[in-house]
């Protein structure tokens, strides 16, 4: 259990450290949507659902942009919407390495495997 809050805490931190990047991020994400949206007729909802599932980078299809600089905004949304994914999948290895780190002995448990796999 104590690793469990090790990883809550420290990931919670880095979000936090972070979180000003992340913001921008989803700001300038949000108002890519919501002009793709607008250059293409689309519902307030429909924009927001069409942003969040291409900067997810899922793209159901239901949603496809018509026009040439839509398009162009889509890959910005995509790509940015990849930066925000790594960071915050990098945020979460970070805090699982320092909760290794605070609860194991890490040389310990690579010694533990490598018997076990010996025999």
């Amino acid at each position: 259990m104590e690793f469990t809050f090790t990883f809550v805490e420290v990931f919670a931190i880095t979000l936090y450290l972070i979180g000003p990047l992340l913001l921008f991020m989803f700001t300038v994400i949000a108002i890519l949507g919501y002009a793709v949206g607008r250059m293409e007729n689309w519902s307030l909802l429909d924009s927001i659902y069409y942003t969040f599932i291409t900067a997810t980078t899922v793209g159901y299809g239901d949603f496809r942009p018509q026009k040439r600089l839509s398009k162009c905004a889509a890959i910005l949304i995509v790509l940015i919407g990849l930066v925000c994914t790594g960071i915050i999948v990098a945020a979460g290895l970070k805090a699982v390495e320092a909760a290794f780190a605070a609860n194991y002995d890490i040389e310990q448990l690579i010694r533990n495997i490598k018997m076990r796999l010996a025999g």
